[in-house]
């Protein structure tokens, strides 16, 4: 199903997806929205009990506890029927969640395991980079992506009356399935893997499983592909554009889109988690809380364990589903995984889930010029990220447009300028009265990317035939 109408999106999508998100357009698809665990892990248990040829399995997180070890009874049992399964984790994801033996249990059992940027000595520069992607492909047929880990917390403790974590997913048969291959091949290499794409092929071209179009956009570390897309969305939306994400930290022109956006009358949302797993994020994140409400954009916290979905939907007629939140890190550090789909039909499923949520949700607005939660009740008090907090956010492109004068500034950027010359008066300060303070950290730091660089200089040398 086309949307619904030729707007400016449906242009951008049908001739610049591809060059603006370095994104690989699929037509012929068939998908299924997956709601939370409830609906997700059936689903890909399934696929995997009925794996005829091979399992492709990566994900940031595949946890010790009763849900990742029901994936590993399955990836054994179809490793037993003689499928050909490989996994792919992220060593920061799984460190303290998942002990060696659980890996040692896999590889026992025939399953080929790959572990992403683990810690290496020379290597100390892209410590930071991650594997946050997610995703099952069975034999070239079926995939399914989004923003779940492999844990208890995304299934919940219904006996305990503990609700699962909000997550959303998608299951795509047809072309696309069979495409994704690509990107955990990618990935594979990446971890050290020798994978020949060729392999996993299929002897006959992935059957059209309905006639959806989309597009697959694999993030890669300084890529920065969904950033731009993300942006051109913001800039090109006419009607609606609603947005949930776990670990909103945005930049400053980002924020900027969405603030216009609104300004123009476009209903712009975002709902992001009212109790976060990562505080110091949620902090960051509310620091952005101004800006956009002054704007006219609506802010909703989630009223329950944890909001993790990371989803757009926008115009009635576009989606978005997948790994990516809305920060520097998953646009410029990690690898990422989503998947942007042109289709009326998922759109209006896309935004019936979301006003769903929205009952399970506070509005936060603007009183008196203070942010406030929209009604009183059990955890409805709204703290204000500290000011040290909102310098952090801005201090990239507040600060740095304050010392450059690259760009205009404007009334809602004075706290972060000022906490960020707060900030930096104090590490001054503490230079001067506490030097050991300042000079022990900074010779670590000096001492850490010297040996990166040496080592990666020696690797070079080594590969010079004349050296």
């Amino acid at each position: 199903m086309r949307p619904k109408a030729d707007t400016p999106l449906d242009l951008l999508g049908r001739a610049s997806f591809g060059r603006v998100a370095d994104a690989i357009r699929y037509e012929g698809n068939a998908v299924r929205l997956l709601r939370d665990g409830t609906d997700a892990f059936p689903a890909q248990l399934a696929a995997i009990a009925a794996a005829k040829h091979f399992v492709l399995l990566e994900n940031y997180i595949l946890q010790d506890d009763p849900v990742g070890r029901s994936f590993a009874d399955a990836l054994v049992a179809a490793a037993a029927r003689g499928v050909r399964c490989r996994v792919i984790y992220d060593w920061l994801g799984c460190t303290g969640r998942t002990p060696a033996g659980f890996w040692r249990s896999l590889r026992a059992a025939g399953i080929d395991v790959r572990v992403y940027n683990p810690p290496r000595w020379g290597h100390l520069l892209i410590w930071g980079n991650r594997d946050h992607r997610k995703l099952l492909c069975v034999d070239g047929e079926l995939a399914v992506t989004g923003g779940l880990c492999l844990g208890q917390q995304w299934a919940g403790e219904p006996a305990r009356g503990i609700p699962p974590w909000r997550d959303t997913a998608i299951e795509i048969r047809g072309p696309a399935a069979a495409g994704l291959i690509a990107t955990f091949v990618d990935s594979w290499r990446a971890s050290g893997g020798q994978l020949d794409e060729s392999d996993l092929a299929r002897r006959d071209p992935a059957a059209p499983g309905g006639d959806v179009a989309l597009w697959v956009v694999p993030g890669r570390p300084d890529g920065m592909g969904l950033y731009r897309l993300e942006q051109l969305m913001a800039e090109l939306v006419e009607r609606s554009l609603w947005l949930s994400d776990a670990y909103f930290v945005a930049t400053t022109g980002y924020v900027r889109a969405l603030a216009g956006a609104a300004r123009a009358g476009v209903d712009v949302r975002l709902l992001v988690p009212g109790v976060s797993n990562e505080r110091v994020v949620q902090a960051l994140s509310r620091a952005a809380y101004r800006p956009l409400l002054e704007a006219g954009v609506r802010v909703f916290e989630w009223n329950g364990p944890m909001m993790h979905a990371k989803t757009a939907v926008a115009d009635g007629g576009w989606s978005r589903i997948g790994s990516s939140n809305s920060n520097l890190a998953s646009w410029m550090s990690n690898r990422e995984l989503d998947v942007v789909v042109g289709d009326a039909g998922l759109a209006e499923q896309m935004e019936a889930m979301y006003e769903q949520d929205l009952g399970n949700s506070t509005e936060i607005v603007l009183r008196a010029g203070r942010v406030r939660a929209s009604a009183p009740g059990p955890r409805r008090a709204v703290r204000r990220a500290s000011r040290l907090l909102a310098g952090a956010v801005g201090l990239g492109s507040s600060v740095g447009a304050t010392l450059s004068r690259h760009r205009p500034l404007d009334a809602s950027e004075a706290r972060a300028i000022g906490a960020g010359g707060l900030s930096l008066l104090a590490i001054a300060a503490l230079a001067v009265w506490v030097p050991a303070l300042i000079a022990y950290p900074l010779a670590l730091a000096s001492f850490w990317v010297a040996a990166a660089l040496l080592g990666r200089a020696w690797r070079l040398y080594r590969q010079d035939p004349e050296g």
